[in-house]
């Protein structure tokens, strides 16, 4: 038996020797961007780009789809992208996707620039979101598209903050494409003019690198090719490289589900009325718990969305004229008009055509039609208590039954609700006789014989 298992050990490292030698597979990491590019997408690219860069991976690829999106998020991505150890490869795909607005930013950043058939690049004219800022102010806004306005058709009229960003946006595509050795006069007129290119025509004038028709041809045609990375020139292999789609962790996740303006929205709404339930009951705690949280995440979201202050002024003022009709019904003055406010504000609080970064109809809708439900149960609950029996305070002694304990010619003593009463008749009253109160001076009762 000893010399079986010799016999087999000594076969398989024969096997092992004649067996050809196996070089391992090489993983590029790829990222997705699909739809606008916002903060989630932003946290996702950098800490993507950074980690395979610890990693030691050979290339970094990113798959994009996007028709812009915030300025803030794009230029947060091309700072990773710029600062990258290894190489990034950015691929428009599939066929019918485009590289439109911050897209068009990101791809001209990208050590290789590729396309598939079908795509197009361009349209990356900047349109201040948010309120205008006054004459000579920086802007704050974020940026978007809206080709055919007046600084697409490189107009020269508007505030000098859209002079600014317009002047800003086409310095910063013309340093990427310089950066990378790509048509910067292009690029400018994708600013200006907000002009766009098919795959082929962006080829051709050597804005992009490669038309790759889907991710096998493109490491194909990158196979060779001397990249510049920083100060480094790095000569791709990408024999034996290996596509790995790298999924968003809970983090991006969560990121991305609560900068949805419509989700802000609803946890703004869910805070602020179980803040106000919480006013109104006090010591129930959950509606005041379960409020906060969900008002400081919503408040959270604002601050990394491009917002309109007066649409915010607008909401708050809502909010606290619904909150003052629950506390001194004025019979729907101030809730309506709350809810009209909180209507206006929602609308206008995010400005910008991007559909990812605006409030749906149906859910400002919802949350308005639930407002004015409050406002008018409201309105029913006080109607209500006007018209209801008082059954406390002085008022509710009038018309109170008790009988009397004691009686002495027109005053004595009577027993009301279980406590003991000084009081004063126009009638001579015996002991135990049922009287009813009609009126109340400070601490005495004025009574009369009860039916």
């Amino acid at each position: 038996m000893r010399w079986l298992l010799l016999l087999c050990l000594l076969f398989g490292l024969w096997q092992a020797a004649l067996a050809e030698p196996q070089l391992p597979a090489r993983e590029v990491p790829v990222l997705l961007i699909n739809g606008a590019v916002g903060p989630a997408t932003a946290d996702y690219i950098t800490k993507g780009i950074t980690s395979a860069g610890e990693a030691g991976a050979p290339l970094v690829l990113i798959r994009m789809d996007t028709p812009g999106g915030l300025d803030t998020s794009m230029r947060e991505i091309i700072r990773a992208i710029v600062n990258s150890p290894i190489p990034v490869a950015t691929y428009v795909s599939p066929s019918g996707g485009r590289a439109a607005s911050a897209g068009a930013f990101i791809l001209l950043a990208s050590h290789v620039a590729a396309m598939a058939p079908g795509t197009n690049v361009g349209a990356a004219t900047p349109v201040q979101m948010g309120a205008p800022a006054a004459p000579g102010a920086e802007p704050e806004g974020e940026a978007k598209d809206e080709p055919g306005s007046d600084k697409a058709n490189g107009s020269k009229s508007g505030s000098a903050s859209e002079r600014k960003a317009l002047n800003d946006a086409i310095a910063y595509i013309r340093s990427l494409a310089e950066m990378r050795g790509r048509n910067a006069d292009w690029a400018e007129a994708a600013v200006r003019d907000a002009d766009s290119l098919s795959a082929q025509a962006a080829l051709a004038q050597d804005v992009i690198d490669i038309v790759a028709r889907d991710s096998a041809d493109l490491l194909a045609q990158l196979n060779g090719r001397t990249i510049q990375v920083g100060a480094a020139e790095i000569r791709l292999d990408t024999t034996g490289m290996v596509l790995a789609e790298v999924e968003p962790d809970w983090r991006t996740r969560l990121l991305a589900a609560i900068t949805d303006p419509n989700i802000a929205l609803i946890l703004m709404m869910i805070g602020a009325y179980g803040l106000l339930f919480e006013f109104m009951n006090p010591g129930d705690l959950y509606p005041g718990t379960i409020g906060a949280i969900c008002l400081l995440i919503g408040l959270y979201a604002l601050s990394a969305l491009p917002v309109n202050y007066a649409g915010i002024a607008l909401i708050v003022l809502g909010m606290a004229l619904m909150a003052a009709e629950a506390f001194s019904p004025s019979f729907g003055i101030l809730g309506i008009g709350g809810v009209v406010a909180f209507g206006l504000g929602a609308t206008i609080m995010f400005d910008t055509d991007i559909p990812e970064f605006r409030i749906a109809v149906p859910v400002l809708g919802a949350v308005a039609v639930a407002s004015l439900g409050a406002t008018l149960l409201t309105m029913r609950l006080a109607l209500k208590s006007r018209q209801a029996k008082v059954v406390s305070g002085r008022e509710q002694m009038v018309g109170a039954t008790g009988r009397i304990v004691d009686w002495n010619g027109s005053s004595g003593h009577v027993h009301i609700h279980g406590e003991r009463w000084r009081a004063t008749g126009g009638a001579a009253f015996h002991i135990g006789q049922l009287v009813r109160v009609v009126a109340i001076d400070g601490l005495t009762l004025t009574l009369e014989p009860a039916a």
